[in-house]
C-alpha cells in the first residue's frame, strides 16, 4: 500500500518527498545518512522529521496488518459482507477496527451466549422487531423450559435482555459515538485510598475533565493508584450516555420498547461503561507516554549537545565520606595524569582537611589544573563547600556541579574498567565526572540514556517506546556533532550511523592493532562491507589523515566533487588542510551555485553542505551555544532570600516548570507561571537543558529543602 499521499497531508509536505523517504528506509538506510546526505532525494527532511514519519509509517502499516488479520478472520467465519469490508477500509484507527471486530471475535462464555444456549435468542429478535402489537409476557412464555433452566417468564425475558445488551455493546457506531462524549465530557476522579499522608496528598480528593488533563498528572494519579495511595474513577455523563444509547435501538414507544430500553440501560453500566473506561484510561496514559517521551528527548538532546569545556586541564572529584573522596586529573584530550583521595567530608577531621588542602593545591599547582568537576551524589554538598573555600588560594580555577553522578556515573565507570584495570569504581568514577564537564556528549552515550534521569516519571512509561526514542535522540546527537576516529571509544561508535556494537569494537580492535590513518582505511575492518561504509564514513573524523576531506563532514561519494570545486574557486587542498578557507562561500556564490552545483553533476543542497564544510572543517555545532556556568563560590540555602537575583542552570524541564540549579545544592522550581510574561504552551517552549538563564528568588523552604524561582521579576 502507497502511504506517501496520507503521509503527505498529516505532515505538510509533497508525496514526493515523503515517497523517497519511505523508499530510502525500506532499503536499510539510517534516519542520519538520509537527513544529512540524500538530501536532494527527500527535499532536505531532518532527522526529526524522519524518525517521526518513521514512526507514523510503521503504525499505519502494523494498523494495515491488523486490518488484513480481521479481514481473514471474517472471511474464514463466512460472515464478511461488502458493508463489513467497505467498513473496515474506512476504519481509521485500530478502536473502529476493533469495534467493527468485536461482534464476531471469540467470546469467552458470557450471560448473552449462556441464554442463547438455552434457546432464548428467538425471544431477543422478536423483541428487538418493537412491534405494536403483541405481549412480550405471552411470547416469553413459549420459551419457559424448567430443563434448560427457564422456570418463568421473566427468566426468559431476563436472557433475552442480556443477549440484546451483548448486542447494543458490540454496535461499533454506537461504541464510537459514546467514547467520543466520554471524551468530552468525562471528569477523572481521585480519592484517598488510605489514611495516611503521602506525596499524593493533592489527589486525596482530585477531579479533572479528561480532555485537559495534562500529561504529568496522568502519570502521577497512574503511580498513586498502583501503590495503592489513590482510588481512580472515570465520571461519565450518565443521563447522556444511556440517552445515546437509547436513541441507537429504540422504535417507538410499545410493550417490547421497554424491554429494549432495559437492556440499553444494562448495556451501558455493565458493558459499554467498563470497556470505556478502561479504554479512556489506556488512551489517556498513552497520551502521557508520549508527551514524557518527547520531553524526556527533548531534555537528554539538549543535555548531549552542551558545548564542551575544552583546553582545561580538570580535577574529577567523586565524593564520599568513610571512604574519603577520590580525585582524578585529566589532561585537555581526557587523558589521566594522577590521582588521589582525599579526607575533607567529615565532620571534625581537621587533620584530614589540611590534608587534603595541600593535595589539592599541589595538584592545581602541579598540573595548572583550571577547573573542577564534583559529582552530585553523597557527600557532594561537603564537596563543594570544602573545594570553594580553597579557590581564593587557587587563582583561575572554577568548579562545576556534575548532576549527572550516582548510578549513572558508576555505569559509565564501570565501562572504563578495561581502560583502567588498576583503578578501583570510585578512582574511575572521578575519570568519567572530569572527561563529563569535558565533552558531555563522549562520556554520556557510555550510559543507559535512561538512568541520565532529565526525565519524569521514566519507570512508569512505556520502556520499549522509550528506549527507541532516547536511543534515536543519542544517535542524531553523536552523528550531527561527528566522531573522531582514531580517538572513539567504542561506546561511541556504536551509535554512528551504521555502526552497532559489534562492528565498533571490531573498529576499535583493528585500530589498535594496524591504526586507522585515513576513512578509507575502514573497509578493512572486519565485517565492516561496503553498506556499513556508506552509511557511517561521512560521520566519521580522521583529523590527521593525510587527505584532509577525511577530517571534515563531506561524504567519501563527495570527494572528486569537492575536489573540482576547490580547483574551480582557484585552491586546492593544502588550502583545506591549513584550516579550512572561510571566503570559499563568497566565491561561490559570485562564480554561481546553481551553475557550480551542474557542472559538478551535484545537487544544491549538496553543494551548500561541502562548501560549509571547506569554510570550517570538523565544525562542532556545539561551539555556537553558550557555556556551561563554572562557578567560583558557593551558596546555602539559608542564603537565599525573595527578591535575590542569581544566575542559573536549567537542569530539567518537566511539564509544569524547569529546575534550576543556582549553586545551593538544590535546584530550585521556576513554575509554568513564571517562565515568562506570556502564556506558556510548555515550559519547553521558553527553556532548555543547559540554558543559562537570569532567576529571582520567590520563596524558600528549608524544612522541605524547596525553593520557587521565577524568571519574571515582578512575577513574585
Amino acid at each position: 500500500m502507497d502511504y506517501s499521499e496520507l503521509l503527505a497531508k498529516e505532515f505538510n509536505l509533497r508525496p514526493q518527498q515523503v515517497r523517497a523517504a519511505i523508499e530510502l528506509l525500506d532499503a536499510g538506510n539510517t534516519i542520519p545518512f538520509i537527513a544529512r546526505y540524500r538530501k536532494e532525494m527527500t527535499g532536505s527532511l531532518d532527522d526529526q522529521v524522519l524518525r517521526e514519519m518513521a514512526e507514523r509509517l510503521e503504525h499505519l502499516r502494523n494498523l494495515e496488518k491488523r486490518r488484513a488479520e480481521i479481514e481473514k478472520s471474517l472471511t474464514e467465519q463466512g460472515v464478511l459482507t461488502e458493508e463489513l469490508s467497505a467498513q473496515l477500509v474506512q476504519a481509521k484507527t485500530l478502536s473502529e477496527l476493533e469495534d467493527l471486530y468485536r461482534p464476531f471475535r471469540p467470546k469467552r462464555r458470557t450471560r448473552a451466549t449462556i441464554a442463547k444456549e438455552r434457546g432464548l435468542e428467538p425471544l431477543a429478535l422478536w423483541l428487538m422487531l418493537q412491534q405494536p402489537q403483541g405481549d412480550p409476557e405471552k411470547e416469553a412464555a413459549k420459551y419457559v423450559d424448567a430443563a434448560k433452566e427457564v422456570p418463568d417468564t421473566e427468566a426468559a425475558l431476563a436472557g433475552a435482555r442480556d443477549i440484546i445488551a451483548e448486542a447494543v455493546s458490540d454496535d461499533a457506531s454506537l461504541r464510537k459515538e459514546l467514547r467520543e462524549l466520554l471524551g468530552r465530557e468525562g471528569v477523572l476522579r481521585t480519592a484517598a485510598a488510605k489514611e495516611e499522608d503521602s506525596v499524593y496528598s493533592m489527589y486525596y480528593d482530585f477531579s479533572e475533565p479528561v480532555r485537559t488533563m495534562a500529561s504529568h498528572r496522568i502519570l502521577a494519579v497512574n503511580r498513586g493508584e498502583r501503590e495503592e495511595f489513590l482510588k481512580v474513577s472515570l465520571e461519565a455523563p450518565e443521563e447522556k450516555a444511556i440517552a445515546t444509547t437509547r436513541r441507537a435501538f429504540l422504535r417507538g414507544n410499545t410493550p417490547s420498547s421497554q424491554q429494549v430500553s432495559e437492556a440499553c440501560e444494562d448495556a451501558w453500566a455493565r458493558l459499554i461503561f467498563p470497556s470505556l473506561e478502561r479504554e479512556i484510561r489506556n488512551d489517556l496514559t498513552d497520551r502521557a507516554n508520549v508527551s514524557a517521551i518527547r520531553v524526556f528527548s527533548d531534555n537528554l538532546h539538549q543535555l548531549l549537545m552542551q558545548p564542551p569545556i575544552k583546553g582545561k586541564v580538570t580535577l574529577g572529584v567523586d565524593p564520599g565520606f568513610r571512604t574519603g573522596c577520590k580525585l582524578a586529573i585529566i589532561d585537555e584530550n581526557g587523558k589521566v595524569l594522577d590521582t588521589g583521595v582525599g579526607y575533607f567530608t567529615l565532620p571534625g577531621n581537621e587533620r584530614g582537611k589540611a590534608a587534603a588542602a595541600q593535595l589539592i593545591k599541589g595538584f592545581v599547582k602541579k598540573y595548572r589544573i583550571t577547573a573542577i568537576a564534583i559529582g552530585n551524589g553523597t557527600a557532594s554538598r561537603e564537596s563543594e563547600q570544602f573545594i570553594a573555600s580553597l579557590l581564593p588560594e587557587m587563582p583561575g580555577v572554577a568548579y562545576m556541579i556534575v548532576s549527572e553522578a550516582g548510578a549513572s556515573v558508576y555505569s559509565a565507570s564501570k565501562l572504563a574498567a578495561q581502560e583502567f584495570p588498576d583503578f578501583d569504581v570510585t578512582q574511575r568514577s572521578a575519570v568519567s565526572i572530569a572527561r563529563r564537564m569535558q565533552d558531555p556528549l563522549a562520556e554520556l552515550v557510555k550510559i543507559d540514556p535512561k538512568a541520565i534521569g532529565v526525565g519524569q516519571y521514566q519507570h512508569d512509561l512505556k520502556q520499549a517506546e522509550l528506549t527507541k526514542a532516547l536511543d534515536g535522540v543519542v544517535e542524531q546527537c553523536v552523528n550531527q556533532v561527528g566522531v573522531e576516529l582514531s580517538t572513539a571509544s567504542a561506546e561511541l561508535l556504536s551509535h554512528v550511523a551504521g555502526i552497532g556494537p559489534a562492528l565498533a569494537k571490531n573498529i576499535v580492535t583493528y585500530r589498535e592493532e594496524n591504526g586507522l590513518a585515513t576513512r578509507a582505511a575502514l573497509k578493512k575492518v572486519p565485517k565492516l562491507g561496503p553498506r556499513a561504509y556508506e552509511q557511517c564514513a561521512g560521520f566519521l573524523r580522521v583529523a590527521d589523515s593525510k587527505n584532509p576531506l577525511d577530517a571534515t563532514g563531506v561524504h567519501p561519494e563527495s570527494y572528486d566533487a569537492a575536489k573540482q570545486l576547490l580547483a574551480k574557486l582557484g585552491y586546492d587542498l593544502k588550502s583545506l588542510a591549513r584550516g579550512g578557507i572561510p571566503e570559499i562561500g563568497e566565491k561561490a556564490k559570485a562564480y554561481g551555485e546553481d551553475k557550480l552545483a551542474q557542472e559538478l553533476g551535484i545537487g544544491l543542497p549538496t553543494l551548500r553542505d561541502i562548501l560549509s564544510e571547506l569554510r570550517k572543517p570538523g565544525r562542532d555545532p556545539r561551539e555556537d551555544l553558550p557555556k556551561p556556568v563554572l562557578r567560583t563560590d558557593v551558596l546555602d540555602i539559608k542564603d537565599l532570600t525573595p527578591g535575590m537575583e542569581l544566575t542559573g542552570t536549567v537542569r530539567n524541564v518537566i511539564d509544569f516548570g524547569a529546575f534550576v540549579d543556582i549553586g545551593v545544592h538544590q535546584d530550585g522550581l521556576v513554575h509554568i507561571s513564571r517562565l515568562a510574561d506570556r502564556f506558556v504552551k510548555h515550559p519547553s517552549d521558553v527553556v532548555k537543558v543547559g540554558d543559562v538563564v537570569k532567576v529571582w528568588v520567590v520563596s524558600v523552604d528549608e524544612k522541605k529543602n524547596r525553593i520557587a524561582l521565577t524568571m519574571v521579576k515582578d512575577r513574585m
